[in-house]
Parts: structure tokens; C-alpha cells; sequence
């Protein structure tokens, strides 16, 4: 029973740190390096490098110049994008290194494999929601969804640490409902972007026809250009 429960502590703090990089891969770094090196918690010896104050102090450093970024419309966006290249990897090898040295090697890859999942996944949803979020013209639902989360980082690793059953079972439902919602999401910024390049068309056409040259469809002169021909020709 005993090894039981600790292979169900190993699952919840390895899938946890994955869940959490996808959100916020310097929080979840500070989280478990500050809790190492203070004592509160029992880091696997292949995380404990977290514990090094210089690894969790440029986790601190990165998580202030995120909390920032994080809540100015258009540069989240494009710091969620750039991210993809760097979360996603975090968040495999923090899961697969939670199983420490003396871990079984195929354990550590299922770990890697599906900390990658799931990281991905919780990237997505974020960087997702964050694009139909800015639609909005205040900044007041930006700067919530960037609190929420940030919050959610610090709960949801204090609980895959201290409660790992019930944080596991909340993981299960959380990424059914994101197998649900993700296609709608994505269906909601095609039609987002898609009415973004419509808008951007029409104040091309606007311009031209401002100057007196009507585009055709094939890029042929309009109307108006058809009219100066055929008077040039009369005189």
C-alpha cells in the first residue's frame, strides 16, 4: 500500500508540474523550487536542481517579466507563441524527470510522453482563450484571466503535492473538458481572424477607390479608369 501511494505521488506531481508549465512554466519552477529549498517539500533528487537558489531566481526573475507581458493585449499573444517552443519541452522533461533517478527508464518516458500531452493541451487553452479575450476592447477581462491563472498555478501544484487523488481526478475531468472545448475554441478564432482579414480588405478597397482606381477582380482597372481611357480617346 505504502509504494502505492507513492507511485500516485510521483503520477500527481509529475503530471501536475505538466499541467502547470503549460500555464506558466516560471511559476510552476518557482513554485517547486522555492518549495524544495525551503523544506516544505520532498523534491525527487532529478528535480532537486530546482532547489539551487540560481535556477529558482531566474524562474523568479522570467515569472515578473511574464506577469507583465502577460497583461498588455497583442504582446500576451504573441509571448503565448513564442512559448509553445519552450513550455511544451519544459513541461515534458519536468514530468519525466519527477520520477527521479532511480525510477523505472519505460515510467520516465510515459511520463515525458504524456507530460507533453498535457502540456500542450493546457498551452493551447490558454494561448486560445487569450486571443478571443482580446477581442474585447478593456483590459479588465485580460488582466482576470492573467491573475486566474497565475493563481491556478499555485493552487493546483500545492494540491497535486499535498492531495494527489484529488488532484489527479480533477485533472481527468479538466482534459475531458478540453478535448470538448478545444475545437470550439479554435472554430471561434478562425471566424475571429477570418473576420479581421474581411475588415482589412475592405479599407484596401476604401483607399483605392479614395485615390480614383477601382480594383477589379483579376487586379483589371474599374469603371472609373475605363471612363478617363475613353475620354483621352475623344479628345
Amino acid at each position: 500500500m505504502a509504494e502505492y501511494a507513492e507511485l500516485i505521488s510521483f503520477i500527481s506531481l509529475s503530471m501536475g508540474a505538466a499541467w502547470a508549465s503549460g500555464i506558466n512554466l516560471y511559476a510552476a519552477i518557482l513554485v517547486l523550487g522555492l518549495g524544495g529549498f525551503s523544506g516544505s517539500v520532498d523534491l525527487p533528487e532529478t528535480l532537486q536542481a530546482l532547489e539551487n537558489p540560481v535556477v529558482w531566481g531566474a524562474a523568479a526573475l522570467m515569472y515578473g517579466v511574464e506577469f507583465f507581458a502577460d497583461k498588455i493585449p497583442g504582446v500576451d499573444n504573441a509571448w503565448d507563441a513564442l512559448h509553445t517552443f519552450i513550455r511544451i519541452p519544459g513541461g515534458a522533461l519536468l514530468a519525466s524527470s519527477a520520477f527521479g533517478a532511480e525510477g523505472d527508464t519505460a515510467m520516465q518516458l510515459a511520463a515525458g510522453i504524456l507530460g507533453g500531452g498535457i502540456t500542450g493541451l493546457t498551452h493551447s487553452a490558454k494561448a486560445g482563450s487569450r486571443v478571443m479575450i482580446n477581442t474585447s476592447p478593456e483590459p479588465v477581462t485580460n488582466w482576470g484571466a492573467s491573475v486566474t491563472e497565475d493563481a491556478a498555478v499555485f493552487a493546483g501544484l500545492w494540491l497535486a503535492i499535498n492531495h494527489p487523488f484529488i488532484f489527479l481526478a480533477l485533472l481527468i475531468v479538466f482534459l475531458l473538458f478540453l478535448i470538448w472545448a478545444l475545437p470550439k475554441l479554435w472554430r471561434a478564432i478562425k471566424a475571429v481572424f477570418g473576420k479581421i482579414r474581411s475588415w482589412l480588405g475592405k479599407n484596401v478597397e476604401s483607399e483605392a477607390s479614395s485615390a480614383g482606381h477601382v480594383v477589379g477582380p483579376a487586379g483589371k482597372p474599374g469603371a472609373l479608369a475605363s471612363e478617363n481611357s475613353t475620354s483621352d480617346t475623344k479628345q
